[in-house]
């Protein structure tokens, strides 16, 4: 299996020669250009939660919930900059003229968008905090923290790349992600941040059919190591791994052996898209807390807790080599078994390390007794939100009672599928046209505003919303095409 470590790019020895397609002539940037969306999906952990914190391998993939980023330039004049995020109650302008460019500037200090950033500079932090302070001044304590860490991504990415000559624009962020449930929505936005500021320098080419793949690598590649820089503003050490699906989307298997070092990562580049139900139990939980509670029963009872560890680690080999052979089909009720059969298991390990909850075993129940899917806890336990692989043989029937009793209990659920498309672009900004011709108009902030909820969010700009569950505007920069072996299947994992 192809390892790489999150972030690790060095383009500055391949600026010169790598395979990229020509860029865009580049232009000025204060002329007025067509408005444009980019996207980028959440994750869930698929398989091997709380064992990567002692060096095993779990896995990771995109779902089709996701954040979209609009992008509106206009002439004025006197030059501002606008960040709003509805969805948090978060709307700030800034004066171009009174960003802190020049610290951003020198020479000692100034980035270019092939540079690899793999830690913030203190001294940059310092020089946003006049911006950051007068975020939201009347909020409260805790919605302030989180306004002016989505302010510090922003700018920290906008100043390191962007220039004291852009147009005044704003940027409009929608998600259809829940936020702060650990299914990745601040690497979803930040991915979204990256890769709309880099098309703004013409620093990226736009996806376009028969893209070449290391072309399309490099994108993903320069898109990724910012949308990381971003985290680092929001999160200050993050693993890395919400990104990079957000980035690359399908799925990947990452390890840390070494906590002073960044994980390694093995993009699944033909992860099948598969029919998923998520479901928010609306119980709070501590990561923390849980990860106490594993290292408690850890050190009380190496013997056991070891071999649990060990076996979750085996589960996610397993369902790596599943999905990464040629006998493996998404639309066969063996194959996807398979899947569930180890997301059964991994579940089971879990509520043995006393991560569960009531609220989550409701969940179990209540799908498994409608003989609907497999089900498991994602991400830390102690409440949050399980997924549940759904069977092809599920009937419409049985679902609607599912869904009315999860309504009925209290509980969020989201009809989403796993392992679907990373970040992409609808350049321009059009809505998708209906069956009867209407649509196809340009999204301005205030229709974009306007869009209430998921559901009128997705309807409006979507990735997935026509009969063939597409948007055909949108284009994506995409890893996939399998790196295949002699015998014509992938490399079986190495753990």
């Amino acid at each position: 299996m192809e390892d790489l470590k999150v972030n690790d790019v060095d383009e500055t020895a391949n600026e010169h020669r790598h395979t990229e397609r020509p860029l865009l002539p580049r232009e000025s940037p204060s002329s007025t250009k067509p408005a444009f969306i980019t996207s980028a999906p959440g994750k869930v952990i698929v398989y091997g939660e709380h064992a990567v914190v002692y060096g095993k391998a779990a896995m990771a993939a995109a779902i089709s919930l996701r954040s979209y980023l609009l992008v509106s330039t206009f002439s004025e004049p006197q030059r501002t900059t606008t960040l709003k995020f509805p969805d948090i109650g978060l709307e700030h302008s800034w004066r171009m003229d009174d960003l802190p460019w020049s610290a951003f500037a020198h020479p000692s200090k100034k980035k270019h968008y092939y540079d690899l950033v793999d830690k913030l500079d203190a001294e940059l932090v310092k020089a946003m905090q006049p911006s950051l302070s007068v975020i939201s001044p009347k909020a409260s304590s805790a919605d302030r923290e989180i306004h002016q860490a989505a302010g510090s991504a922003f700018l920290y990415i906008f100043l390191s790349l962007g220039s004291k000559d852009f147009p005044s624009c704003i940027y409009t962020l929608r998600s259809t992600i829940p936020i702060g449930a650990g299914l990745g929505s601040s690497a979803s936005i930040c991915a979204c941040l990256s890769s709309a500021i880099l098309l703004q320098l013409r620093a990226l080419s736009n996806p376009h059919p028969g893209q070449p793949l290391d072309e399309a690598e490099m994108q993903i590649k320069r898109i990724n190591q910012w949308a990381f820089v971003g985290e680092m503003c929001i999160h200050g050490n993050p693993s890395g791994i919400d990104n990079t699906v957000a980035t690359g989307g399908k799925a990947v298997v990452f390890r840390r052996s070494d906590s002073k070092l960044p994980p390694t990562v093995a993009p699944i580049r033909n992860f099948p898209v598969l029919p998923l139900l998520l479901v928010n139990t609306r119980q709070s939980r501590s990561t923390a807390t849980e990860v106490a509670k594993v290292a408690a029963l850890r050190k009380v009872h190496p013997a056991i807790t070891e071999p649990i560890l060990e076996a979750m680690d085996k589960i996610t080999e397993t369902a790596y080599n599943l999905v990464s052979s040629l006998a493996f089909d998404s639309k066969d009720d063996s194959s996807v078994q398979a899947l569930g059969d180890m997301m059964r298991i991994n579940h089971g390990l879990l509520v043995a390390l006393g991560v569960s909850h009531p609220k989550l075993e409701r969940i179990r129940e209540l799908v498994e007794s409608l003989s609907l899917g497999w089900t498991k806890l994602t991400g830390a336990g102690g409440g949050g939100s399980a997924i549940a692989l759904l069977n092809s043989s599920a009937s419409p029937s049985k679902l609607q009672i599912l869904q009315e009793r999860l309504d009925d209990e209290g509980f969020e659920r989201y009809e989403t599928t796993l392992g679907g498309d990373g970040v992409g672009v609808l350049w321009p900004a059009v809505s998708l046209k209906g069956p009867e011709g209407e649509g196809g108009d340009e999204i301005d902030p205030e229709t974009f505003l306007n869009a209430q909820g998921a559901e009128a969010i997705e309807k409006l700009v979507g990735v997935r919303i026509d009969a063939f569950g597409n948007n055909e505007g949108w284009k994506f920069w995409s890893n996939s095409g399998p790196h295949i072996n002699k015998e014509g299947a992938q490399e079986p994992i190495d753990v």
